[in-house]
């Protein structure tokens, strides 16, 4: 009995075997396969941050290096334009920088040897800007653009108990192309004052101060160059402050010719429908903008939406995310030159290389002039950009895409037909019929999103990469 009782379960164990052997190849095919598409995947996130780091149009926060930097806040300054590559070398008289300061935080004078235009991006601040002959003071708010000129001392401070100030400033550079230096007044543990470069001597001689009271106040470093204010600091200097709101009224010691800050978003938009907003402040309405060529602009696209491909006529854009993440898009010609024909003029044929990155807050990306591209917003929240237009003057916007203020819509009907091989109907059906918003547009989720609701709803569904074999 007890050796029939054995047989079924050696029966059992044998044909469990034999399953598994029989199953073994399939598992480790399965295997092999999941393992290559794992590799695969790997590789081709490596490549694609390859291309990221390898795109000379896009920088992240690695690209910035701390001018000072402590517990109280910092300025970082991005790499000279031309470092990344030759092709940026139009830009070399700029450069980009990130203020950040803490609550309470008093920044002391100092003064640079280039043009700058600031804009306040959060936060609250109070900044002086000293003349020979006068003083003008503001409280700067989130949309606050001013001009500083070359040479002005500045100081500020961060007048909030609360919120961090962050700054975003264009800097043009005058004395050494894409060299940008910064002469402090007071020493601090950061650095030294300018007066410390001279003799004794001489400061004796141009001060009338003995040299034990000098060395007294320029050796002595206490503190950084972001330092602690009082309330009572604080509220004496911002009382006397006039606001952009007033107009560019100043406080001023004597009359100056300077005009004073304005407010990106004391302006109507220039584009605006459910799916952004680009508000701009141009050279021919600031007089602070002027003779620098430079507009400045705040994007807005919300969530899961897109800006409608578009191109500058004049204008190259330096783009700084302030808040969100997203995408953007670039044809240019350049990349692929470099990389598939190595020297103008040879090669079959004009090329086009796709030009991409994400985005996040304090990355930004270049769009050099007549280069067609896009900005997506992600899904989860909305993207926030400052943009600084060089060689603004007269610089128009061409949209490629949308239902208004669509160049391609502006073509007759022969030069639509000889460009694209086909009949006006059909070019006019893929290119300029289906979209139904202007400037910013849904984006590709929220396209398909919308095409399935069409489709639910017994809609006519379209699309145009359906329509030409995607």
């Amino acid at each position: 009995m007890a050796i029939k009782s054995k047989l079924p379960l050696c029966f059992f164990l044998l044909f469990f075997f034999l399953l598994l052997a029989a199953l073994s190849p399939v598992y480790s095919l399965k295997l092999q396969r999941d393992n290559k598409q794992k590799e695969g995947s790997r590789e081709e996130e490596q490549q694609q941050e390859e291309r990221h780091k390898s795109n000379p149009y896009f920088f992240d926060e690695q690209r910035f290096s701390s001018r000072f930097k402590s517990e109280k806040g910092h300025l970082k300054i991005l790499e000279r334009f031309s470092t990344r590559s030759d092709l940026l070398s139009g830009l070399d008289n700029y450069r980009l920088a990130i203020l950040k300061v803490e609550p309470n935080t008093f920044l002391i004078p100092h003064h640079w040897d280039a043009d700058a235009v600031v804009v306040v991006v959060k936060g609250k601040a109070t900044i002086n800007l000293v003349h020979n002959d006068n003083r003008e003071s503001y409280n700067l708010e989130c949309g606050d653009v001013a001009r500083i000129p070359a040479g002005t001392m500045v100081y500020l401070m961060n007048r909030d108990d609360n919120e961090n100030l962050q700054i975003v400033t264009l800097f043009r550079t005058i004395s050494t192309p894409g060299y940008v230096s910064e002469f402090f007044s007071a020493s601090s543990e950061d650095g030294e004052s300018f007066y410390t470069a001279f003799s004794n001597e001489i400061l004796e001689a141009a001060l009338n101060t003995p040299k034990d009271k000098l060395k007294r106040m320029l050796e002595e470093k206490r503190k950084g160059v972001m330092r602690e204010a009082s309330k009572e600091q604080i509220k004496a200097m911002s009382e006397q402050a006039s606001s952009s709101s007033e107009g560019g009224r100043r406080w001023s010691i004597h009359k100056s010719e300077t005009r004073g800050p304005f407010n990106l978003f004391k302006k109507r938009p220039i584009y605006s429908n459910s799916y952004g907003q680009i508000y701009e402040a141009q050279p021919n309405d600031y007089q602070q903008l002027k003779d620098l060529d430079v507009s400045v602009i705040f994007s807005n696209i919300s969530q899961g939406a897109m800006l409608a491909p578009l191109y500058n006529t004049r204008s190259t854009r330096i783009a700084f995310v302030v808040k969100g993440n997203g995408w953007w898009e670039m044809a240019c010609p350049h990349i692929s030159s470099q990389s598939q024909r190595g020297r103008e003029g040879e090669g079959d044929g004009v090329q086009y290389e796709k030009a991409s990155s994400p985005v996040s807050p304090n990355t930004g990306f270049i769009i050099p002039l007549g280069h067609v591209f896009t900005v997506v917003a992600s899904e989860k929240e909305n993207l926030q950009i400052i943009v600084f237009g060089i060689n603004a003057q007269d610089n128009k916007r061409n949209f490629v895409a949308g239902k208004e203020h669509n160049v391609m819509k502006q073509m007759d009907k022969e030069a639509k037909e000889l460009a694209f091989d086909m009949s006006e109907e059909e070019v006019d059906e893929i290119l300029l019929n289906n979209q139904e918003e202007s400037f910013f547009v849904p984006g590709p989720q929220k396209q398909k999103q919308k095409q399935r609701h069409k489709h639910d709803n017994g809609g006519r569904l379209f699309s145009v990469l359906d329509s030409v074999g995607f």
